[in-house]
């Protein structure tokens, strides 16, 4: 389904739903609302369904479900409410949902093992209402035994606003439930598209409950229109020069695949001159195969230095390499300064970087992944994982230009701007040479005289799609020279 392409933190969906009440919607009203689009929600989803399991915490989300409960009882399905609280410690709206499901014939039981057992026994679909946006790490042991449950009892599971378990901004929820769908309300939460936040939300349905979101997201979502509006008509009697040359750095001793698929990625985006620059013994491995790139073979920084000011966008780092060869490759390359040369920096030259003082350059787009993020940073592989969003906004103050952080959800940004994330791409893209795909097609749009950010953010977008149309034929085995091929493809649905 269509979705907004603004993403929110926990803290603002709170500041909409506070603002929702100052301009007179009465909280008790949202949560109708809310338990009406997850209503709407589990129909269309699970036609057939006949009997529904909530389970249902003490706080708001808990009354959200509560609501949903009389709601379905209402259309004649039955209902089994798992309940973790005693009625009079509920307060507000959800006591208020607590007094209206009363008398509906719902069945009203505990959360004892063997309560979970009969209440999940019978149902069609499982609903979490857990805990919603407000979980707190780490879980108690009886939550995260609830959730477990969830997780083994063999039903679809409909999440309500978010799985429980699963954080909210940062997305991170190794022991969260995994829902089948989830239903969301008022601002769609960043943590749904981040690090565990996909596998854990299923098929993800928004409504905003008719609340206006005023307020400056904390991410956007990549869409098509990222992509299209960077497809500028071509002329009948255009020149290949007038699309940018690109020089591809990389290939050094027994890596010249990496350079090879970057080149190509270049080519297949439209680039109109692009050129690999390698060790000489890698030629034949290089234009042999693909007889449309060039080939110049470098063995010292000298060479290459006296190649660069011929070329539009440089990207540095495909199989370059750690060894003295790949860092007098990086040396030329940022010693060079050519005015409106755009530079591609990945791999190698990221961890070569890594070794270095900190360098701050404005004209630069990096595109590490977790690890070589993590380098950069001085942090762990991990450290990055678990705040991405934290990762990349350190990234971008620290280096300057663009960042992409490459991984499930990737991420692009600048110090200035509003990030952008990608929800497209699928496991089946965790191969080799997959991330120098994504540097030759950026420095491809770069060439054609795109901006440094729109052009990172649609790089991201094609690369991921393409991926997804390789992924038709199945996730296992996909090749990143698939990949490059389905770039071309993609692009006709939006070339004029």
């Amino acid at each position: 389904m269509d979705l907004p392409r603004e993403l929110y933190r926990a803290a603002q969906v709170r500041e909409l739903e506070a603002a929702a009440y100052a301009g007179g919607v009465p909280g008790y009203e949202l949560m109708q609302r809310a338990a009406a689009a997850a209503q709407q929600v589990l129909h269309e989803r699970w036609p057939q369904a006949r009997h529904v399991t909530l389970l249902c915490g003490g706080g708001n989300n808990g009354g959200d479900g509560l609501v949903l409960a009389r709601l379905l009882r209402a259309r004649g399905v039955a209902v089994t409410v798992l309940t973790t609280f005693a009625p009079e410690q509920l307060r507000g709206e959800a006591a208020q949902a607590w007094q209206d499901l009363q008398g509906q014939g719902a069945i009203i039981r505990g959360c004892s093992a063997a309560e979970l057992a009969e209440g999940f026994a019978h149902a069609d679909v499982v609903v979490d209402a857990l805990l919603g946006i407000g979980v707190r790490a780490p879980l108690s042991p009886r939550v995260q035994g609830l959730i477990d449950a969830m997780n083994d009892c063999g039903r679809p599971v409909l999440a309500l606003d978010l799985p429980s378990g699963l954080d909210p901004d940062r997305g991170v929820g190794v022991s969260a439930v995994r829902a089948t769908a989830t239903a969301t309300f008022l601002g769609l939460k960043q943590g749904l598209f981040l690090v565990d936040g996909p596998e854990c939300s299923g098929e993800v349905h928004f409504d905003a409950l008719g609340v206006a979101a005023d307020l400056r997201p904390s991410m956007r979502r990549m869409t098509p229109d990222d992509l299209a509006r960077l497809l500028m008509p071509r002329r009948h009697n255009a020149h290949k020069a007038e699309f940018g040359r690109v020089l591809v750095v990389g290939g050094g001793e027994g890596m010249p695949g990496a350079a090879r698929l970057a080149a190509e990625a270049a080519l297949r985006v439209g680039a109109g001159l692009v050129t690999v620059a390698s060790l000489p013994q890698h030629a034949a491995a290089i234009i042999g195969a693909r007889p449309e790139l060039m080939f110049r073979g470098v063995e010292d920084a000298t060479e290459l230095a006296a190649m660069l000011p011929r070329f539009d966008v440089v990207a540095v780092g495909p199989g370059l390499g750690q060894q003295p060869w790949g860092e007098a490759m990086l040396d030329a390359v940022l010693a060079a300064h050519v005015p409106h040369q755009r530079l591609v920096v990945d791999a190698d030259a990221l961890n070569l970087l890594a070794r270095r003082g900190p360098m701050h350059r404005d004209d630069w787009v990096l595109t590490p992944h977790p690890g070589e993020a993590a380098r950069l940073l001085g942090l762990t592989g991990q450290a990055v994982q678990e705040d991405r969003g934290a990762a990349l906004a350190a990234l971008v103050q620290q280096r300057g230009g663009v960042a992409v952080l490459k991984g499930a959800g990737t991420l692009v940004g600048t110090a200035r701007e509003i990030p952008f994330l990608c929800d497209r791409g699928n496991p089946g893209m965790a191969v080799p040479g997959m991330g120098d795909v994504l540097t030759g097609a950026l420095a491809g749009l770069l060439a054609q005289r795109a901006e440094p950010l729109a052009a990172a953010v649609a790089a991201v977008f094609l690369h991921a799609t393409a991926g997804d149309r390789c992924a038709r034929a199945g996730r296992r085995g996909i090749l990143a020279l698939e990949v490059a091929a389905q770039l071309r493809a993609v692009l006709a649905e939006f070339d004029a």
